[in-house]
């Protein structure tokens, strides 16, 4: 599709476009939550406590929308483009894929990396009678098995959750704010996804005692189907602008230890006007100075 650029004529319109376009430091990635025509009464409820963790970094769509993301990836890109999301998760019910969740992202509004999962067991936000984070908690990702480092599917299923759960960078962290820990685990082919609060309990000494109690929700998935882009297409969605790279500077080195070290470039030194320490017993007399002056030796003083 080809699309005509158009001018804005307010001052609110050339905002929001400026809002749109290419940063050095981008913002923090948006999720939309879509529902499937024929989704139920699971999947709605899934995508309703994946946007409570998600919030306020996510759009949920409460209507129903007939589409099917392995097959026409159209809808899904414009959808993208509309609310300006980069990440989506998508929830279907059928006889052949029952409690169906299909999570992804966009690379320049359009679809990279889309992974399908089968919902197995799930307990929700309100069956867990514990307290809750406030919205908008940094989560800590934990992820646990051999399978997230050695097969490549399971490597992008863990970069696609980290980009999906990670929020918003922050410049410094405090120790109060560590209170909400994701863990995902994966075996036997099955991944789990668990949520946790970090409690801070008294042990005596500066260092707190820690405990996590579960807070939801919490979900036992399987992997179907995938759709994984090329490994030219990832690395040119990882390329970074020339503005954030480092400037190299000349002459400078590290050693192992962090010690920096540098070499300056200087002129050669007349080492014969070198100003020395001025000590008395080194000063010359006044004769010696006129002889230097007139290049003959000093005269001897004539004896009494």
């Amino acid at each position: 599709s080809i699309y005509c650029y158009r001018k804005p004529k307010t001052k609110r319109a050339k905002r929001f476009l400026e809002k749109r376009e290419p940063k050095l430091n981008e913002n923090t990635k948006n999720a939309m939550l879509i529902k499937g025509g024929n989704a139920n009464l699971t999947v709605t409820e899934v995508l309703k406590d994946i946007y409570a963790v998600k919030k306020p970094f996510a759009v949920l769509y409460k209507r129903k929308n007939i589409t099917r993301p392995f097959e026409d990836q159209t809808s899904l890109e414009f959808f993208s483009k509309k609310s300006d999301c980069s990440l989506f998760l998508f929830g279907s019910h059928n006889k052949k894929r029952p409690n169906n969740l299909i999570i992804g992202r966009m690379f320049d509004y359009h679809v990279l990396d889309m992974i399908e999962l089968g919902i197995e067991k799930f307990v929700s936000l309100k069956d867990i009678k514990n307290s809750k984070c406030p919205e908008g908690t940094k989560p800590m990702l934990i992820f646990a098995g051999d399978v997230f480092d050695v097969n490549e599917e399971y490597k992008r299923l863990k970069s696609l959750l980290i980009d999906f759960f990670r929020g918003p960078t922050v410049p410094s962290i405090r120790l109060a704010g560590l209170e909400y820990v994701l863990h995902f685990t994966a075996v036997d082919g099955k991944i789990y996804m668990r949520s946790y609060k970090v409690l801070l309990k008294k042990s005596g000494c500066k260092i707190p005692r820690i405990e996590l109690e579960e807070m939801g929700p919490s979900l036992d998935l399987v992997m179907r189907r995938t759709h994984l882009a090329s490994d030219d297409l990832f690395k040119l969605s990882l390329k970074q602008p020339k503005g954030l790279k480092p400037k190299k500077k000349k002459n400078i080195s590290h050693d192992a230890l962090g010690t920096t070290y540098g070499q300056i470039h200087m002129q050669k030194q007349d080492l014969s006007k070198l100003q020395t320490r001025k000590m008395k017993g080194l000063r010359k007399r006044p004769a010696e100075k006129s002889a230097e002056d007139d290049g003959a030796s000093p005269k001897k003083s004539k004896s009494a």
